[in-house]
């Protein structure tokens, strides 16, 4: 009796790490917080796509001003930074997908953050051996990695920026001072206390809650005086500011005496961080050429999986008014997920086999997979000709994220995807901003049977993503549509099927956005809760399918072109975003 209840405990222990991602992943980086009608617009010269009315009339001011899309693209993230604070800001990461008009040039600047230099696999692990649990590591300065969102705008704006970069941060400096509205979301989101630590350290208790302890209300006018202050030093100095002098020091002092979690971050990190240009990755797609991020996120080559194994085990295209979509795009990310958690990492520090993955044959043959007749359960990931030896990874990824787009008067053009990961971040907060709690998207177990995990900790390391910023090409190499999404994991089933949606029928991209979503990242079904998807529950039970309804809260953000020429704008109706253009 005692033997066989020892092997019950041991059971349990080793199946702890799954059980606690499981219960995590069924999170929402951020909850829903209702629908609004979103007006389209149709611009003929620039046109800037938002996720705060605040922020869009800022980068469209830049492009008034002459600026280029990768001017607007900073003055847009430091309006965010003050005015969705949950979402993004100065002090997280981001990818962004840069397309040169005149050169015909498309170029990806990654800003994620770094693991600190004196990080190692054993940073979530406690001293009896077993992972943190997530929430333990999330909050505090343990989880937060060098931000580096501001240095990979000034890395792009240096290459592509037309005015001085002072002037890009005015609106920004003048609102905080100034102040700006509290948003039915942003006292919801704080209302709703899905970030434990919100109210556990003095600054972001004091800043987003009033002396009774309540969540600022609706209306409310909130200033921010400290983020000016270090807006201004950013405006003034460049992004150095950020990484060297009184403003890292005050960074790495919260890391540091946020003592119930402390953080490893030293000011050699940040003094020793780089933005990194890299190369987008593009396949086909019916007609068109498909474009997102290389590694580390994960959410360009899944997002392509996708796309191609739909259109090789389609018998026609789908439209989303259909079980047999539903079941196609569910049953497409089974395969590519697997993928994703076995081979997907920083391919800085590991062989991501991308090409191999994104294979038309090794996609041919993934494909038969699929069945319109049953569901197949968990997928495997594939065999790949080249063999890799490695174990699934286990990270929750919950990112609290922003999506934004541009095209200026020249064509040129922005897709960036910035996040501070779950809403509000680790909750410190240092300057004025929140900092990120990205690190907690590594896999907190480094190995399983022997085998390493691509996504474990290493010192200086990036952690895999989701974030799946993507343009859109015709075959005369003509930008035709840019978007991208926040949703932690379920980004890239979000940007997927809309992309499928769009590029399939003659659907404008804000219906695309407007349709229900159904999420499968090889586990269950996830049905958008209060939309016509809960109509395919029983159909798609019948065909095998386990199936959760919940919210499913995204931010698509994007644009379309038209036949004329023009720009067609596309918001997402589940978030308070905005269009604005000429």
């Amino acid at each position: 009796m005692r033997t066989r209840f020892l092997s019950v405990i041991l059971t349990i222990i080793a199946l702890l790490p799954t059980i606690a991602f499981a219960v995590n992943e069924d999170l929402a980086p951020e909850s829903a917080t209702g629908i609004l009608t979103q007006k389209q617009i149709s611009a003929r010269h620039q046109l800037v796509v938002t996720a705060h009315p605040l922020a869009t009339q800022a980068g469209y001011k830049v492009l008034q001003q002459g600026g280029s899309a990768a001017d607007a693209a900073v003055a847009v993230q430091a309006m965010l930074t003050l005015v969705e604070p949950q979402s993004s800001g100065i002090g997280g990461g981001a990818f962004m997908l840069y397309w040169d008009n005149s050169k015909q040039q498309l170029s990806a600047f990654d800003g994620r953050e770094t693991a600190p230099a004196s990080a190692d696999e054993n940073l979530f692990m406690t001293g009896e051996g077993s992972p943190m649990d997530w929430w333990d590591a999330m909050v505090g300065g343990r989880s937060v990695g060098t931000p580096g969102v501001l240095a990979m705008l000034e890395l792009s704006q240096k290459k592509y920026g037309k005015q001085p970069w002072a002037s890009l941060f005015s609106d920004a400096i003048e609102q905080s001072e100034s102040g700006f509205t509290v948003s039915p979301r942003l006292h919801q989101l704080l209302a709703s206390k899905m970030n434990p630590g919100l109210g556990r350290y003095p600054q972001a208790r004091e800043y987003f809650f009033t002396p009774a302890g309540e969540p600022l209300p609706v209306g409310y006018q909130l200033t921010n005086p400290r983020l000016a202050g270090s807006l201004r030093q950013i405006a003034e100095r460049g992004a150095s500011a950020l990484y060297e002098g009184p403003l890292s020091e005050e960074i790495v002092a919260a890391v540091k005496q946020a003592s119930d979690n402390p953080g490893k971050l030293e000011q050699s990190d940040l003094k020793d961080y780089r933005a990194v240009e890299r190369q987008a990755i593009c396949r086909p797609f019916r007609q068109y050429r498909v474009c997102g991020f290389p590694p580390p996120t994960s959410g360009g080559v899944t997002t392509l999986q996708i796309l191609r194994l739909m259109e090789l085990a389609e018998q026609q295209p789908l439209t989303a008014d259909t079980v047999d979509f539903y079941h196609l795009l569910s049953q497409a990310s089974r395969l590519a997920y697997a993928d994703r958690a076995r081979y997907l990492a920083d391919s800085d520090f590991i062989q991501v086999p991308v090409d191999e993955l994104l294979d038309d044959e090794y996609l041919q043959q993934r494909s038969k997979l699929i069945s319109p007749l049953k569901d197949m359960d968990k997928a495997h990931p594939g065999e790949l000709p080249a063999k890799i030896s490695r174990a699934d990874d286990r990270s929750p990824e919950l990112p609290s994220t922003s999506h934004f787009v541009i095209v200026d008067r020249w064509g040129n053009a922005v897709s960036m995807t910035s996040s501070i990961e779950m809403a509000f971040g680790s909750t410190l907060m240092a300057g004025g901003f929140l900092l990120n709690n990205q690190l907690t998207d590594f896999s907190f177990v480094a190995e399983a049977d022997g085998k390493p995990v691509a996504n474990r900790v290493q010192p200086g390391k990036r952690p895999r993503s989701s974030m799946s910023p993507m343009m859109v090409f015709d075959q005369d190499n003509h930008l035709i549509a840019a978007l991208g999404s926040p949703g932690g994991s379920r980004i890239i089933s979000y940007v997927a099927k809309n992309l499928y949606l769009k590029l399939s029928s003659d659907t404008s991209l804000q219906q695309a956005f407007n349709s229900p979503h159904v999420v499968n990242r090889n586990g269950v079904t996830e049905l958008e809760a209060g939309t016509s998807a809960e109509q395919f529950a029983e159909p798609l039970q019948a065909l095998g399918h386990e199936i959760k309804i919940r919210d499913l809260n995204s931010g698509l953000h994007g644009f379309f072109r038209q036949t004329d020429g023009s720009w067609e704008s596309a918001v997402d109706p589940r978030r308070e975003g905005t269009a604005r253009g000429d």
